[in-house]
Order: structure tokens, then sequence, then C-alpha cells
């Protein structure tokens, strides 16, 4: 008697916690996603730049560490915007990291 008592309690508890945790995950589908895409490559590509020009000397360890930090916080914001919209980003919050990632592309070998 006190198993199934607890079974009956557990059960659909733990069918809930399953239910909750699939809507939050983050699916392939929605890392991939065009726009999630298109602003997540460009990062991947200022950090590149940054690397190479770090690496010709053509800006400071500071300077690069700095845009890095940039880069790091644009990147946090884009994850924030998909984790509030279903795993992806809207077009005007898309243009809104791009114009972001134009400000600090511009500093780039600066």
């Amino acid at each position: 008697m006190v198993i199934s008592k607890t079974l009956r309690f557990a059960i659909p508890l733990i069918g809930a916690l399953a239910i909750a945790g699939a809507a939050q995950a983050e699916t392939q589908w929605d890392r991939d996603h065009p726009r999630r895409d298109q602003v997540n490559d460009r990062l991947a590509n200022q950090n590149a730049r940054i690397k190479t020009e770090r690496k010709e000397g053509e800006i400071s360890g500071a300077r690069a560490a700095a845009l890095h930090k940039e880069d790091r916080t644009i990147r946090s914001e884009e994850r924030g915007m998909a984790a509030q919209n279903g795993g992806h980003v809207t077009a005007t919050e898309q243009k809104a990291l791009n114009q972001q990632e134009n400000q600090t592309s511009r500093q780039i070998g600066k």
C-alpha cells in the first residue's frame, strides 16, 4: 500500500519533469536556425580576425582581450534572445546583433 501511494505521486511528477525538460531542451535545428547561424558565423569570423591581428602585432593583447569581451557579450545576448524565442532570434533581434557586430568589426585592426 505504501509503495503504491508513493508511485501514484512519483509517476506523474516524473512525467511532468520530463515534459518540462524536453520543452526547454534546445534542438540542433534551434542552434542552426538561419538567423542564429548567421550571427554566430560572424562572431566566429571576428574571433579569427582578432586572433590574426594580435598574432601579426597589429593590435595589443589588451585590445584583443577587449574585443573578445565585446564579442562574448554579443554572443551572450544572442543566447538570451534565443532562449526567449523558442531557440531562434527574430529578424529585428538579428539586425540589432549585426549592428553591434559591425561596431566591433570596425575596431579590429585599428
